[in-house]
């Protein structure tokens, strides 16, 4: 998404149209080592914008997504079957996304 440019998300209001959320976004783990950077970054997103929304424009792909938290709660769908990319965060929250740790149960190995 280009900056100024704004998308349409039916499952919210009409007159949200044209209007930006503030969140801060943090990355951990093996996220943070592709995109490099800092740890935490402020984003602007459309309202109603969502976790699909931050992926895209982090430029990261869902399956290198372990957990996905917003303001510490666990928002990730299920393990097993990937990431709830259609949860839209609200404007001051936090959202933190962390790739699986090396040697965990997330890169394939049994946690000992």
């Amino acid at each position: 998404m280009k900056p100024g440019e704004h998308m349409v998300h039916a499952d919210i209001g009409h007159n949200t149209d044209g209007l930006d959320i503030e969140i801060e976004v943090r990355v951990f783990n093996s996220i943070q080592q592709k995109i490099g950077g800092r740890i935490a970054r402020p984003m602007t997103l459309p309202a109603g914008g969502t976790v699909g929304d931050i992926l895209a424009n982090l430029k990261v792909n869902e399956k290198d997504v372990f957990l996905v938290w917003c303001n510490g709660r666990d928002i990730t769908r299920d393990l097993n079957s990937g990431v709830n990319t259609s949860f839209a965060p609200e404007h001051g929250d936090v959202i933190a996304v962390s790739g699986a740790v090396p040697y965990s149960w997330g890169f394939g190995s049994p946690i000992v």
